[in-house]
C-alpha cells in the first residue's frame, strides 16, 4: 500500500472530474460584466481596468493561441483557461485535505492502516469534490476572469504551508516558504485575496516550531502574521510604487533629468540592498534575515509582472485604461484612485455634513518635461463621526435603504449601535452569510436579492424551515419550483462541514484553528475590508470564494467524523466506506446534480450576441456612447477580438471623465476614425476643467452651442468667475443651448431617411439637463459642435437617459441604440402621450438581416443579464411592429412578430417582463396572429395568477416587500383584460376578468391599500 501513490492518484482524479465539469458547462464566448474585457486585453496584451491584472493577462493569451488563429475560439480556450485554474485548485486543495486529515488521525511517523487510509481518502474526495461543485466556484471556474487563477494562487500557498510543516525538519525546507512568497509575489499580479492567507501561515509556522505553543504565543503569531499582510499589501505592493515615484519627481523636476531616471535609480538601490543584505546574511550566518530577505526579493520577482503594464501603456493599446505609462499614473492605478475610498476605521455617518476641508496627498500628472502637481487628494471632516464606519454613504438611494434596513425615521440620525446593527445585518449578514448558506444549504434563485423574500435568499428544501424565514411556500408559482437556479441541499454539506469542524477543533485544535483563521480571513475580515454600501451593481458572492474553500476542508473532515461515530459499531473499514458514501452522496453527488443546470453555459452566447447587436444597430463609422460594464465590455470583445464592427468607435460615458480616456479618443483605433474633439489637451488635463459649475446669468433665448463651448473653454479671466479663495474657473452661463443645422450637410451625409428630409429642423434647440459640466459632458459637446454631421451618432439604449443631455426629443430609434437626428423625434406635447420615434427602414433592415439571437428561445438557463435584457428585446420587437403598422406596412409588421416568436422565450423570468409580454400580445393581434396572441395573454395571466397569489401569501405572515409587483402584476391584469375585450377574445378576458375580480377583493381584504 503507497500512500503517495494513492494520494497523488486520487488527486489527479479529482482535477480530472472538476476539468472535465467545467469544461463541459464553460461559456463558449464572452460572459457579461469584466470577461469581455479581459478576453480583449489578453488577446492583445492590453491594460484592463484598475488595478490591472497582467499575470493573468499573460496566461490567458497563452491559452488562446490554442485557437489556432480561429478568432470565434479565443474566447472558448481563454475559458479553459479559467476551467483548468478551477482544476487545479481543486487538485491542490485535495492535497490539503488529506495533509491535515492524516496529521489528525495518524502521526508522522507511524505506519497508516487500510481503514485510515481510506478514512483519509474519503476526507479529501468529498471536501474538494462539494468544493468543485460548489455555487460560487463553479461559477467563476467557467469564465475568463480573474478569481480562477487567483483561486488557484491560494489553494498553492496553503499546500505548500502544509508541505513545509511535514518536512520542516529537513535540510532545505525553508524553499517551501520561499516558494510562498514567490507564488504570493505572483498572484499580486492576479488578485490580492491570496495575501489573506498569510496569518493563517503565521500561525502554522509558529505551531511548527514551537513545541509548548500558548494562546499568548499564538496571538503574538496572528498579530506578526497581520503585521506581515500589511506591510505587504501597503509596504510592498504601494509603497515600493510611491517610493519610485517621488525618486522620479526629484530626479526629474529638482535634477533635471529624464523620466523614469528616478525609478532607475530607485530599482538599482532596491536590487543591490536586498543582494547586499542577502550576502550579508549568508556571511554572518544569519538565517532568518537571509529567509525574510529572498522571501522579499521573490515576492518583487513575482510582482514584477506590473511592468508588462508600464510596458504595454507605453504601447498605447487599443484598451489602454489609465494610461499608466509613469510611475505617478501608475500608483494612481493600483491605488485604484479612479473609485475613490470608502472609510474604514473612521468616518461619518450618512447624514455627516462637512465642517472643513482637509487636503490630502500631493497628486501629480506627467508634463511635457516635467511633474505637474495638479492638486491634492481631497479630504473633508465631518461633525458627526464613527469609529468603523458601515454607514457613511451619502448617496440618495442609499440613505434610504439604510433608514428601512435600520428602521430609521426620516429625520432620526444614526447611532453607533445603528452602524453595528449594518455590519452584522447586512454586510455580514446579507453579503456574507446568505452567500455562505447558498452553498452549503441552498439558493432560492438567481435574482439578486436585496432584502426582500423572493428574491436571492437561501433556502434549504425543508418546507417549514423556509416557511418560517420566508413565508409563501404553500403557494409556490412554477416560475419558482422550476427555476434551475433553485438548488437545495437540504443543510447536508453544512451539517457535514458543523460535524468535520467539530470533531478537528476536537482531534487537533492547533490545525483546526488554521483553517479557522483562513476562513476568517477570507471572509468576515473581506467584509470588514470592502465596507459595501447598499444596492451593490451585482451579487459579491465570488469575492468569498476563499472562505467556502476553507469551509470545503471541514466538508471533508466530516468524513472523519462520521466514520468515528460509525466505527463504535461496526469495524474501521467498513464504517470508512460508508463514511465516505455518506460524504459523497450528502454533498458533491447532490450538489453537481442541483447545480449542472444552472451552470451549464455551453450553449450561451448572450453577451456576445447582444454586443453584434449593438454594434450592427450602428450606420458605418459611428460613435457609439455606452455607459455600464455590460453595453461595453462585450462590445470591446467583439471589435477587438471577432473583428466585428472595428469601425464603430465606442464611447463609455462613465470614462470619459478621465483626461487620458479623451486623449485616446482624439485617436484612431482600429477601423474606427478619432472623435471629433477640436480640445487640446492641456484644455482638459487632469485639475483643469474638471467641474465646471452653472450659474445662471438670466441670458434670453437660446446660445449657439459653439459661443457656450467658447466659454467653457476660455482661459480669458473675463470669461471666467471668481471663487472664494481668490482664483478663477470656467463657468457655464445657461442651459438653454441652439445647434444651428447645415441642411446639405445632412442630406449629403444620409443622416435622415430620404421620405424624413422635409422634417430637417433648421437649428436644434433643448435645454441642458444637469448644474455642472464634466470633461464627459464637455467632450460631448466639443462633438456636436465639430462633427457637424460626417459621422452618425448614436446612444446606447441602457444610457441613463440624464446623459442625453436634454437631446432626448431628437433621438430616433434604430434598433438597440438611439440616434441623433436633426428633426423632432417626439411631436406631441404631453410627455405621458410621447413614444419612440423610429426609423422603421433601418431598424426593420437591423432586426430582421443583422441582428443575432443566440439560444434566447431554447437555452435551457439563461443568467440574469442574459434575461434583464428581454424587455429591451421585447420592446424593440412590439415597437418597431406598431410603427409598421401605423405607416401601413402589414406584411413587415408580421414579419417582424413573426421573428419575435422565434426570438423571445415563452418562458417569463422576471415580473416586470410582463408589461411587455402584454405589449406583445397588442402587437400580434395588431398584426393578425390571434393565435399565438391568446397563447401569450394566457401563458402571462397563468405567471401572474400565480405569482401575485405567491405574494399574496408572503404577506399574510410577513412584511409585504412586494407592493410594487403587486400593483404591477394587477395593472397588467387590467391591460390585458382591455386588449382581449377590444379584440374580443370572449374566453380568455373572461377568465382576466375573474382573476382580476379575485385578486382585487384579496388586495382590499388585506388592508394592504
Amino acid at each position: 500500500m503507497n500512500y503517495s501513490k494513492i494520494n497523488n492518484t486520487l488527486g489527479w482524479l479529482s482535477f480530472l472530474i472538476a476539468t472535465l465539469s467545467y469544461i463541459l458547462t464553460l461559456e463558449p464566448t464572452a460572459s457579461f460584466w469584466d470577461c469581455g474585457e479581459f478576453i480583449a486585453a489578453a488577446y492583445k496584451m492590453q491594460v484592463v481596468h484598475q488595478p490591472g491584472a497582467p499575470l493573468f493577462l499573460m496566461l490567458q493569451n497563452l491559452f488562446s493561441n490554442f485557437a489556432m488563429g480561429r478568432p470565434e475560439l479565443i474566447a472558448y480556450w481563454m475559458n479553459v483557461g479559467s476551467a483548468v485554474s478551477s482544476g487545479l485548485t481543486i487538485l491542490f486543495l485535495f492535497w490539503s485535505i488529506t495533509a491535515l486529515a492524516r496529521k489528525a488521525i495518524t502521526t508522522k511517523d507511524v505506519e497508516i492502516t487500510q481503514a485510515q487510509l481510506i478514512q483519509i481518502m474519503g476526507a479529501g474526495l468529498v471536501g474538494t469534490l462539494a468544493y468543485a461543485f460548489s455555487d460560487t466556484f463553479w461559477f467563476s471556474a467557467v469564465e475568463s476572469e480573474v478569481y480562477a487563477m487567483a483561486s488557484l494562487c491560494t489553494a498553492v500557498v496553503f499546500w505548500a504551508i502544509l508541505k513545509w510543516d511535514y518536512h520542516a525538519d529537513e535540510p532545505y525546507s525553508e524553499r517551501w516558504l520561499i516558494l510562498i512568497a514567490y507564488v504570493m509575489g505572483l498572484s499580486i499580479g492576479v488578485h490580492l485575496l491570496n495575501l489573506l492567507t498569510i496569518p493563517a501561515l503565521a500561525l502554522v509556522v509558529y505551531f511548527r516550531k514551537n513545541d509548548k505553543p500558548t494562546s499568548k504565543g499564538a496571538i503574538k503569531a496572528l498579530l506578526i502574521g497581520i503585521l506581515v499582510l500589511g506591510l505587504i499589501l501597503w509596504g510592498i505592493i504601494q509603497y515600493s510604487i510611491k517610493f519610485a515615484a517621488y525618486f522620479d519627481l526629484f530626479f526629474v523636476n529638482t535634477l533635471g533629468m529624464g523620466f523614469g531616471s528616478g525609478v532607475t535609480v530607485f530599482a538599482v538601490l532596491l536590487v543591490g540592498g536586498l543582494t547586499y543584505g542577502i550576502l550579508y546574511s549568508i556571511k554572518h550566518h544569519k538565517k532568518t534575515l537571509n529567509i525574510i530577505l529572498l522571501c522579499v526579493s521573490f515576492i518583487f520577482f513575482g510582482y514584477s509582472s506590473f511592468t508588462m503594464i508600464t510596458i504595454r501603456a507605453k504601447a498605447n493599446p487599443t484598451l489602454n485604461n489609465n494610461d499608466p505609462d509613469n510611475t505617478f499614473a501608475l500608483l494612481g492605478y493600483l491605488n485604484r484612485e479612479q473609485y475613490g475610498d470608502d472609510p474604514l476605521f473612521n468616518g461619518p455617518y450618512f447624514d455627516s455634513k462637512p465642517i472643513e476641508y482637509e487636503e490630502g496627498a500631493a497628486m501629480y500628472r506627467k508634463g511635457d518635461d516635467q511633474y505637474i502637481k495638479t492638486g491634492n487628494k481631497p479630504g473633508y471632516k465631518y461633525d458627526r463621526e464613527t469609529l468603523l464606519p458601515r454607514i457613511y454613504s451619502s448617496t440618495p438611494d442609499h440613505i434610504n435603504v439604510y433608514r428601512s434596513w435600520l428602521n430609521l425615521g426620516e429625520n432620526e440620525q444614526p447611532q453607533f449601535t445603528d452602524n453595528l446593527k449594518f455590519l452584522f445585518s447586512y454586510q455580514i449578514g446579507h453579503m456574507y452569510a446568505r452567500y455562505f448558506m447558498w452553498n452549503f444549504v441552498g439558493r432560492q434563485n438567481d435574482q439578486q436579492g436585496h432584502g426582500n423574500f423572493t428574491d436571492g435568499n437561501w433556502i434549504s428544501g425543508i418546507k417549514f424551515i423556509d416557511q418560517m424565514r420566508l413565508g409563501g411556500q404553500n403557494a409556490l408559482p412554477d416560475s419558482q419550483k422550476d427555476n434551475p437556479s433553485r438548488n437545495t441541499y437540504f443543510f447536508l454539506p453544512l451539517i457535514l462541514g458543523l460535524l468535520g469542524a467539530f470533531w478537528h477543533f476536537k482531534r487537533n485544535q492547533k490545525d483546526a484553528s488554521i483553517v479557522g483563521l483562513l476562513f476568517f480571513f477570507t471572509g468576515i475580515a473581506i467584509v470588514l475590508y470592502l465596507n459595501q454600501s447598499p444596492l451593490q451593481p451585482r451579487e459579491r458572492d465570488y469575492a468569498f470564494a476563499g472562505s467556502f474553500y476553507a469551509f470545503a476542508i471541514w466538508v471533508g473532515f466530516g468524513v472523519l467524523a462520521i466514520s468515528d461515530f460509525i466505527k463504535k459499531k461496526a469495524n474501521h473499514k467498513t464504517a470508512a466506506i460508508a463514511a465516505t458514501v455518506i460524504g459523497l452522496l450528502a454533498a458533491p453527488v447532490l450538489m453537481a446534480s442541483q447545480n449542472w443546470d444552472d451552470h451549464n453555459r455551453s450553449n450561451k452566447s448572450t453577451a456576445r450576441d447582444l454586443a453584434v447587436d449593438y454594434l450592427e444597430s450602428c450606420a458605418p463609422n459611428a460613435i457609439l456612447f455606452t455607459y455600464g460594464d455590460n453595453d461595453t465590455y462585450p462590445l470591446w470583445y467583439a471589435q477587438e477580438v471577432e473583428n466585428i464592427r472595428p469601425d464603430v468607435r465606442v464611447v463609455n460615458l462613465s470614462l470619459l471623465s478621465a483626461d487620458w480616456y479623451v486623449r485616446q479618443m482624439k485617436e484612431k483605433v482600429n477601423e474606427a476614425d478619432a472623435l471629433p474633439i477640436s480640445m487640446e489637451n492641456n484644455q482638459f488635463v487632469q485639475g483643469t476643467r474638471d467641474f465646471i459649475r452653472y450659474t445662471d446669468y438670466g441670458i434670453p433665448g437660446n446660445i449657439e452651442l459653439e459661443n457656450v463651448m467658447s466659454i467653457l473653454l476660455s482661459d480669458n479671466p473675463q470669461d471666467q468667475q471668481q471663487m472664494q479663495d481668490g482664483s478663477r474657473a470656467n463657468f457655464l452661463p445657461t442651459k438653454n443651448f441652439k445647434l444651428s443645422i447645415n441642411k446639405e450637410n445632412v442630406i449629403s451625409n444620409k443622416v435622415v431617411p430620404k421620405g424624413w428630409q422635409d422634417q430637417i429642423v433648421d437649428s436644434m434647440v433643448w435645454k441642458y439637463n444637469k448644474d455642472y459640466v464634466s470633461k464627459a459632458e464637455l467632450a460631448i459637446l466639443d462633438i456636436l459642435v465639430h462633427n457637424d454631421w460626417k459621422r452618425p451618432i448614436y446612444f446606447a439604449r441602457t444610457v441613463p437617459s440624464d446623459n442625453y443631455l436634454g437631446l432626448d426629443n431628437y433621438l430616433v430609434t434604430e434598433g438597440f441604440a438611439y440616434r441623433l437626428m436633426p428633426i423632432l423625434a417626439y411631436t406631441q406635447e404631453d410627455p405621458s402621450q410621447q413614444t419612440e420615434r423610429i426609423n422603421t427602414e433601418a431598424m426593420y433592415d437591423n432586426t430582421m438581416n443583422k441582428f443575432v439571437w443566440g439560444n434566447l428561445k431554447t437555452e435551457t438557463y439563461l443568467d440574469p443579464e442574459s434575461y434583464g435584457m428581454l424587455n429591451l428585446i421585447m420592446n424593440n420587437f412590439n415597437s418597431l411592429s406598431n410603427a409598421l403598422v401605423a405607416e401601413g406596412k402589414m406584411d413587415q409588421a408580421k414579419d417582424v412578430m413573426k421573428r419575435s416568436l422565434e426570438v423571445v422565450p415563452d418562458k417569463i423570468y422576471a415580473m416586470r417582463e410582463t408589461l411587455q409580454k402584454q405589449s406583445m400580445a397588442e402587437s400580434l393581434y395588431k398584426v393578425g396572429d390571434i393565435e399565438n396572441a391568446n397563447r401569450i395573454v394566457t401563458n402571462t395571466t397563468d405567471y401572474l395568477e400565480q405569482n401575485l397569489n405567491y405574494f399574496f401569501t408572503i404577506a399574510e405572515t410577513k412584511p409585504n416587500l412586494e407592493m410594487n409587483n403587486m400593483q404591477l402584476g394587477m395593472y397588467v391584469l387590467h391591460a390585458m383584460d382591455q386588449l382581449t375585450a377590444e379584440y374580443k377574445q370572449t374566453k380568455e378576458n373572461e377568465r382576466i376578468k375573474k382573476i382580476f375580480a379575485e385578486f382585487e377583493k384579496r388586495y382590499e381584504l388585506s388592508g394592504l391599500n
